[in-house]
């Protein structure tokens, strides 16, 4: 046997098909060299996230049918809050249309024009939502986290010497909160561990500082516990998720990554003043509280989605499943990052193609290979994502340099990790060949969505 066994059976299949060569080169220049701008027509397998592109169970979809459309007090509601509460143990909830609302009303409420926004390395949207609101995010992760070889368990950890420096340096009164991401994606999907996060509230309760979990991938995070942590080795996935956000204020959640759905988010706190605050603006932005911008159907997907993915033999398949994926590059030669994440594979592109300068896109380039190469997509998280200095202007080349191997959770087969290591190894054999790429045009936000390219010439 190689891969895991799936802990599920198909029922229903989507037909795809490979687009031929010719097309392939077609395709990914019209796009400008950015696999966003992909049809996904003329994608075979798709990994360029795992936002959104779950497949649903039988039960969830049952839900579906019964979801409650009524414009204020829908019961669906209420069984999306009491799965919040029962999973995630926190008291109060406001449902957003996807993660980027819960964002916007969260980090808009706490962050002030001039504060700073600490956290355990950076996320493009959180990132920009902070500095909408006149704030700027600065990163306290662990230097492990930067170096893709270091095995260190619980790379997403946060360094509480960053953390007391910026304190120091600009006083708690200018921290607008701490902000934790649980399961950090920018680093390779690494964990955060429940002594970290422990620690962390001690020392922010010292300061009166706000923790605020991006939550949106715990799930995950709360199996690496248990198989990482001493003491967590039998402990309910449940149980770990309650503790892990007891050590918080509140958390902004994308539904559409650990709760299994195509759409959906949602706010959650204990704190009253927060709930009040952001549930009189949800009505402005998303919708009335008890919908927050989703149906009632999606908000029954929601609160069956959380409770399954919060189940520990599917969490076993699942990051099994990326290992599997990770190990067959690793066997072949590809530098990946250490250890292997949970929700994708990171390629480090800096030494995949050591021939390209930074400022040809290594990762971005590698991207657009792949794809031409087998019709797989995958994006870059290096320094188109990061973007530029918001001061200078400059290009920020950040150490990682990556492009993401995103696993949608139940919907490809282990046959289809292996067609894809396949289409690495065969680009790594010749990668001496590959040319990198000059950004033609760029958006003034989150230019990684929309940047297009030309390829250079050797």
């Amino acid at each position: 046997m190689n891969g895991p066994v799936e802990p599920f059976k198909i029922k229903m299949v989507e037909h795809v098909k490979i687009p031929s060569e010719k097309r392939r080169k077609e395709a990914i220049r019209n796009a400008g060299f950015n696999t966003f701008l992909l049809y996904s027509d003329d994608v075979f397998i798709d990994l360029l996230t795992d936002s959104g592109t779950t497949a649903m169970s039988d039960n969830q979809w049952a839900g579906m049918m019964l979801g409650d459309e009524a414009y204020a007090g829908s019961k669906s509601f209420y069984n999306f809050e009491k799965a919040i509460q029962d999973v995630l143990g926190y008291k109060y909830v406001v449902p957003t249309h996807q993660g980027r609302g819960a964002e916007h009303l969260m980090y808009g409420h706490l962050t002030n024009p001039g504060q700073i926004v600490p956290r355990n390395m950076y996320f493009t949207t959180s990132k920009a939502h902070v500095e909408l609101a006149g704030g700027t995010m600065l990163d306290v992760i662990i230097d492990d986290a930067h170096d893709p070889e270091n095995e260190n368990p619980f790379k997403g950890n946060l360094d509480f010497k960053k953390l007391q420096n910026l304190i120091d340096k600009y006083g708690p009164e200018k921290i607008a909160f701490v902000n934790v991401e649980l399961n950090v994606n920018m680093s390779g999907g690494q964990p955060v561990s429940m002594k970290n996060l422990r620690e962390l509230k001690e020392f922010c309760d010292k300061y009166k500082l706000k923790i605020i979990f991006d939550a949106t991938r715990s799930s995950e995070n709360a199996y690496f516990i248990r198989e990482r942590e001493k003491g967590y080795e039998n402990t309910p996935i449940i149980d770990i998720l309650r503790e892990m956000m007891s050590y918080s204020d509140g958390c902004i959640y994308s539904a559409k990554k650990d709760c299994l759905v195509n759409m959906g988010g949602f706010l959650a706190t204990h704190n009253k003043d927060i709930f009040e605050y952001t549930r009189g603006m949800v009505v402005l932005f998303e919708g009335l509280h008890t919908y927050g911008g989703m149906a009632g159907r999606d908000m029954e997907a929601v609160a069956r989605g959380l409770r399954e993915g919060a189940e520990y033999e599917y969490l076993k398949y699942r990051i099994n499943q990326v290992r599997y994926l990770g190990e067959l590059l690793m066997k072949a030669g590809v530098s990946i990052v250490k250890p292997i994440g949970s929700h994708g594979v990171f390629i480090d592109a800096l030494k995949f193609l050591p021939h390209l300068p930074r400022d040809q896109w290594p990762a971005q380039t590698l991207s657009a290979a792949i794809y031409e190469d087998s019709a797989v997509r995958t994006m870059e998280r290096g320094a188109v994502s990061k973007g530029r200095d918001k001061e200078t202007g400059e290009n920020i080349f950040p150490k990682l340099e990556l492009v993401r191997l995103t696993i949608p959770r139940r919907v490809y087969t282990n046959t289809h990790m292996e067609y894809t290591a396949e289409s690495i190894i065969r680009l790594y054999k010749k990668r001496d060949s590959i040319t990198g790429l000059k950004m033609v045009f760029e958006p003034k936000h989150l230019r990684f969505f929309q940047a297009r390219f030309e390829q250079l010439s050797l």
